[in-house]
């Protein structure tokens, strides 16, 4: 993986990938001089001993609301009228921008049809928390047993630094604060750290599209293609998410370097679309006949998703679908003896629709820019019949679709880890325009203001002032090193001298439309549909009383102030803020807790 020793301090580093469909975890014991080797949890409850698989199914089964099984072991009860089965429970937690912008596709429809896949429902009586909780429980204790079996030592070594234990989290490009907050609050309900101080220590966040790419460069011998100033792409197609991100090689030696072009992309179209495309698909061939029925449409969508979606690469022109027994024939809908066969242009429509959606993701990306490299990673990243639709489209314009060599639906997964240990990537880019609602002094003289004029409200300071204006920190695409920060300078009024000073609050805010805007709201107030709250900056300002100044006001008017700084760190992948105050003429600074938008 990498030859060069380990120079940080001794700790054990996990990396979950919890997945649509399938997860898995990588791990290493680091110490200084070793070199770093990520391992794979191979051994999970209800895989066979000889299996070896990384990837268990993301399923939890549930009965009277009570966890009965987890992974492969829980797949003994899809279909048991006793039990219920949490499936796909990710697609919940995609945030309404990604539903918004990046919908899944219509099956039977063209790309701009009104979406019509539904989410499959939680377990009677259980909330999404609690699934969460539950698998994340279930993968960790396992990756313990796993650890403490397969390391010399082990169950000393994991003893003596589980308390220093790195766990990263892999996530989606579009996820944001609001999921990373609901996965730290899951991690600590599931055991895997003490409080939230122990979670903010110790849980990493990085992009699925961000793991994939230290995985495929591990993987690709990338010393033979990749030059300093190449650009190259790298797709990680999973099983809910489609994930591009465009890198530009800054350096080579004496390490690799690397930066993010523009925002990356990130599409509902991963592979349980095609999947439930299938069950449409055979719902409507079917609906005359006997094996119509939803017990059979079942059976006939798992083979599918097991074998046919797996190898079809768009040539075949029959696809056997091997779901029943000898006496089950229905010659009229070409079922024989169990068998159903599909035509090429039948099974090809299934991968239509996520095949467009994910090549026009990633000409949205490339937006026109020559790269040589476009790396694809993830579980249906191993579909020919997408590498083909890809390779059709990208061939012709000098880029070539590489695939590693390795399987690679553990791409998130192990890079994460190698991700940890190695932060190639130096910068990133924003994914959407990042501001604050300011109020300046109204203006009667801008029709923007006299359009808002039902909101002006009167200042401690005297002015006149209307809410609403939205203060651009990041524009979209933007590059940020790894210690880019904003220094935000507030001030707060008072009319009188106040007693003591309560917690003050910045609502961060994430633009998200196509075009500028220089509001955050409409002429009534209301917040305008593609801006939303990414976080709030909290913090106590009572350590400020003392440093209370009265100051002149307009008008002549007297009025009390408190200056101070919010500095917020956004560079690397995840947001840390920071209060900072002059005390005497000398610096200081206090703790800021970052408070990310709750999930519905």
């Amino acid at each position: 993986m990498d030859s060069q020793p380990y120079k940080g301090d001794e700790k054990i580093i996990i990396a979950i990938d919890l997945g649509t469909t399938h997860s898995a975890v990588s791990f290493t014991h680091a110490y200084p001089g070793s070199v770093v080797d990520v391992r794979m949890v191979t051994k999970w409850p209800g895989q066979p001993e000889a299996a070896g698989d990384s990837k268990i199914p993301t399923l939890v089964a549930y009965k009277n609301r009570a966890v009965v099984a987890c992974g492969a072991e829980a797949r003994d009860y899809v279909g048991d009228e006793e039990y219920e089965v949490a499936k796909w429970f990710k697609l919940h937690l995609h945030p309404d921008s990604m539903k918004i912008s990046d919908a899944p596709p219509a099956y039977g429809s063209n790309e701009t049809g009104t979406p019509t896949i539904e989410i499959p429902p939680l377990p009677t009586g259980v909330n999404l928390t609690q699934v969460y909780v539950a698998f994340l429980q279930y993968m960790f204790t396992c990756t313990k047993t796993f650890f403490e079996t397969n390391t010399p030592n082990g169950v000393a070594i994991w003893n003596r630094l589980k308390g220093d234990m790195v766990i990263i989290l892999a996530t989606p490009n579009g996820w944001d604060t609001a999921q990373q907050g609901f996965m730290k609050r899951a991690a600590k309900q599931a055991g895997m750290v003490n409080s939230d101080e122990d979670a903010d220590l110790r849980i990493e966040f990085v992009t699925e599209g961000e793991a994939s790419v230290h995985y495929a460069l591990a993987r690709t011998h990338s010393q033979t293609w990749l030059r300093k100033g190449a650009m190259f792409a790298v797709t990680d197609a999973g099983g809910s998410t489609v994930d591009s991100t465009l890198y530009e090689c800054k350096e080579v030696s004496p390490k690799l370097v690397l930066e993010e072009v523009c925002a990356s992309e990130c599409v509902q179209a991963g592979g349980v679309f095609v999947d439930r495309a299938a069950q449409v698909m055979l719902k409507e061939k079917l609906k005359d006949s006997r094996f119509g029925d939803d017990a059979s449409i079942h059976d006939m969508v798992e083979i599918f998703e097991k074998k046919t979606k797996r190898l079809f690469n768009g040539t075949q022109d029959s696809n056997v679908i091997d779901f029943g027994g000898r006496r089950d024939n229905d010659r009229a809908h070409n079922i024989i003896q169990g068998k159903i066969t599909l035509g090429k242009n039948e099974v090809a429509s299934t991968f239509d629709d996520v095949s467009m959606r994910t090549v026009n993701s990633c000409l949205k990306l490339l937006r026109g820019r020559k790269i040589q490299h476009l790396l694809l990673v993830g579980g249906f990243g191993e579909s020919p019949y997408l590498r083909s639709r890809l390779k059709d489209t990208f061939s012709g314009k000098g880029t070539e679709v590489v695939t590693v060599e390795e399987p690679s639906k553990k791409a998130a997964a192990e890079g994460a880890t190698i991700w940890y240990t190695k932060q190639l990537v130096v910068a990133r880019a924003s994914r959407y325009t990042i501001g604050i609602d300011v109020c300046p002094p109204y203006d009667a003289n801008n029709r923007d203001h006299v359009l808002r004029r039902s909101l002006i409200y009167n200042d401690a300071d005297g002015r006149q002032r209307i809410p609403g204006e939205f203060e651009i920190w990041i524009n979209k695409d933007f590059k940020m090193d790894q210690e880019f920060r904003k220094d935000y300078d507030c001030r707060n009024h008072y009319s009188t001298k106040p007693t003591s000073l309560a917690r003050f609050s910045v609502e961060v805010l994430a633009w998200e439309g196509e075009l500028a805007t220089k509001w955050t709201n409409d002429g009534s107030g209301a917040r305008l549909p593609r801006m939303r709250r990414l976080c709030i900056v909290q913090g106590d300002l009572s350590p400020l009383l003392p440093y209370l100044t009265q100051q002149n006001g307009f008008n002549g008017s007297k009025y009390w102030c408190v200056e101070y700084k919010v500095i917020i760190t956004f560079g690397g992948t995840k947001l840390k803020a920071r209060l900072q105050w002059t005390e005497g003429g000398r610096t200081r600074e206090g703790p800021i807790q970052v408070v990310p938008d709750s999930l519905a």
